[in-house]
């Protein structure tokens, strides 16, 4: 029993490995004169970090603070017209019906797809009776 377990454990422990390498090394952290720099390897985002009572605390560089708190407002500008049924910095062109001209040429080419398609449906129909076995025939069992 304990070596048909064998190859399972195996592979449950490579899963493993290979689960806590793809986490290392995501985050850099380089020792500044302040405290430290830390580097999201898999976003880019660089924070500042102290230690403050026992803890490291990061926070965002003043650059990418300013980015996201600029793109914080937009969105809440959005947000807000959204729900007030405005649109924000464009127009935004309403829906409009379409006109005659645009219905008499749609409704055509709807009348053309079904003349078409009841001419296929008679075709099929007018064949389908030339094939029909007589009284006397006997039928075919599939």
């Amino acid at each position: 029993m304990r070596i048909h377990a064998l190859p399972f454990i195996f592979v449950a422990a490579l899963a493993a490995g290979s689960a806590q390498a793809e986490g290392e090394g995501r985050y850099r952290m380089e020792k500044t004169d302040g405290g430290f720099v830390r580097l999201d390897t898999a976003t880019g985002e660089v924070s500042l970090c102290r230690e403050k009572e026992g803890q490291i605390v990061c926070r965002m560089a003043a650059d990418e603070r300013a980015a996201f708190e600029k793109e914080l407002d937009l969105l809440t500008k959005r947000v807000e017209a959204l729900e007030k049924g405005g649109v924000t910095g464009e127009t935004a062109a309403k829906p409009s019906l379409p006109t005659d001209e645009e219905i008499d040429r749609t409704m055509t080419i709807m009348e053309k797809m079904m003349q078409r398609f009841m001419g296929i449906v008679k075709n099929l129909e007018e064949g389908e009776e030339e094939t029909t076995p007589g009284k006397d025939a006997i039928p075919q069992k599939t």
